[in-house]
């Protein structure tokens, strides 16, 4: 029993415990924050820290699917065209990055390049699904529709593209195919989005942790620890995330993403300076954290003005996520309501 109890494990968990918190916080895929925090703790190879990662997210947003349906938010119907195109991808993937190569050094460049550049990703789609909302507020032009028409295509399209993602860097779940979702299906409410994608999110990332266990095995010492501390994070991250700041939060996550990513741009091997030099690298990294700190708040204000609004106060980050989420058809918050907090 001893065995497990390690500060390598204890590290494992504590990490979980805290990425769980902020995932129940604000519902964005743990993934893009737990991958990243455990290459960077040094635990394990990344392919196998992927695996883990991936199994022990199909054990926790099982329980997530299962409350949503429940509930009876999520639509089935998109859920299922959605996994008809993620699911064979996500099995894929794994196998075609494996196909690369043979060398383990090069399977560890590759795995942190795509993740990488997986992490950039979820940080613009981030943004983008937030300055789509803020129009979709300003404008009322949108209808809700919790049951819209639904186009076969497209969707299995995104489906794809968001299995390959996971199957190859778990990261992509909860980011990429929600930002999809919201632009194919505009008329599609909050809690109906999240639902949707969590009902698709279980045999995506199923599928894509069977196929990177066959390929790569199972590091119990990894998941163990990974899910004893995860799944109470999330349980009480969810029970405070009322009483939190969501923008704050928010923002700060994507900051964190673009820094991640960056950074493991930079141990994959793209060095914009040269090898060897690991701090000039270190530096840029925290200088780019310092300038989205300080620029985003800024460019966001600007982009408030061009519609209309503010550049400070009301509607808040989270007021204009929920109802530019298939509420379009609501009044936007106005400057008489800032009262409701701050942006």
């Amino acid at each position: 029993m001893t065995e497990w109890i390690t500060l390598t494990a204890l590290s494992i968990a504590a990490a979980g415990f805290f990425v769980g918190i902020v995932v129940g916080l604000t519902g964005m895929g743990g993934g893009a924050l737990m991958t990243p925090a455990l290459i960077f703790l040094g635990v394990g190879h990344t392919s196998a820290i992927v695996t883990a990662d991936l199994t022990a997210a199909a054990i926790y947003k099982t329980g997530g699917a299962i409350t949503h349906a429940r509930e009876g938010s999520p639509n089935l119907r998109l859920a299922g065209w959605l996994i008809a195109g993620s699911v064979p991808m996500a099995f894929i993937g794994p196998y075609l990055v494996d196909a690369l190569t043979d060398d383990p050094a090069d399977l560890e460049k590759t795995l942190k390049l795509c993740i990488g550049i997986a992490l950039l990703f979820a940080a613009s789609t981030y943004a983008l699904r937030l300055y789509i909302n803020l129009g979709r507020v300003r404008s009322g032009a949108v209808m809700p529709d919790d049951n819209p028409p639904i186009r076969p295509v497209p969707t299995l399209l995104v489906g794809m593209l968001g299995g390959l993602l996971v199957g190859i860097t778990s990261v992509g779940s909860g980011s990429v195919i929600m930002i999809a979702l919201l632009m194919l299906y505009p008329g599609l409410s909050a809690v109906r989005l999240v639902g949707t994608d969590l009902v698709q999110a279980v045999p995506l990332v199923l599928s894509a942790a069977i196929a990177n266990i066959a390929i790569h095995g199972l590091d119990w010492e990894l998941l163990v620890p990974l899910v004893i501390g995860s799944v109470p994070g999330t349980l009480i991250g969810s029970r405070i995330a009322p009483r939190v700041p969501q923008s704050v939060i928010r923002r700060g996550i994507v900051i964190v993403l673009t820094m991640s990513g960056v950074a493991l741009l930079f141990k994959a091997g793209l060095h914009p300076f040269g090898e060897g030099h690991e701090t000039l690298e270190a530096v840029l990294v925290a200088l780019i954290g310092v300038a989205m700190l300080l620029l985003v708040p800024l460019v966001w204000g600007v982009l408030r003005k061009r519609h209309g609004l503010p550049m400070f106060g009301a509607p808040t980050v989270s007021e204009i996520e929920s109802l530019g989420a298939g509420r379009s058809g609501h009044r936007a918050p106005t400057t008489g309501d800032r009262d409701a907090g701050t942006s």
